[in-house]
């Protein structure tokens, strides 16, 4: 008897079949990774106000949501995927913040400072909004610099960890991370910056 030979099922696999536009390998996928989103949906929330409408299971939730209907991008491995996934739950916080602070009447946007060992993204939907400002504007000068903000100070990923979801040396994770957090204060300050 002939059977009909299984398509791959491991993570690699799945985002390979995700990328060429197979939105059930996506659907296949979470549950694979559901748990490291979630540890990393619990480290963000963490940082979060204590009266956040969002937990972190509502997070990870609506990061999925926002991947299927995502038009897939090149995901190489579990790790980009996971980086991926932090972005859409950062994109979900601002968001959520955007409203938040709509509602607020007269409430003008504080400015936060990234210091060493300091969360990127503050308590307080002001913060979030005005570090994803200039997160934004990093980007559009620097934008592996970004990405390697983003997973250090948002998702919390340890160096090695960054390392890897970028494919980088570790050493240039850090002299990454020296310079946009150099940039990143003169930006919160206001003062003028040398290029990317």
């Amino acid at each position: 008897m002939e059977t009909t030979p299984q398509l791959p099922t491991g993570p690699t696999d799945l985002l390979l079949r995700w990328n060429h536009g197979d939105n059930k390998a996506l659907q296949r996928l979470i549950p694979q990774v559901y748990s490291e989103l979630r540890r990393v949906a619990s480290r963000v929330m963490a940082r979060e106000r204590r009266d956040h409408t969002l937990d972190a299971t509502g997070l990870v939730h609506e990061a999925f949501l926002r991947l299927h209907a995502a038009q897939a991008p090149a995901c190489h491995d579990r790790g980009h995927f996971i980086a991926l996934a932090g972005r859409m739950m950062r994109q979900v916080l601002v968001d959520h913040d955007r409203r938040v602070s709509a509602q607020r009447r007269g409430g003008g946007l504080r400015r936060v400072t990234l210091d060493d060992g300091a969360e990127a993204f503050g308590s307080r939907p002001e913060d979030t909004l005005a570090l994803n400002n200039c997160l934004k504007r990093l980007e559009a000068l620097a934008p592996r610099k970004a990405r390697v903000i983003e997973l250090r100070y948002f998702l919390g990923l340890s160096v090695s960890e960054t390392a890897a979801a970028l494919d980088l040396s570790a050493r240039t994770i850090a002299l990454d991370v020296r310079f946009a957090r150099a940039w990143i204060a003169a930006e919160l300050r206001g003062r003028p910056r040398d290029g990317a």
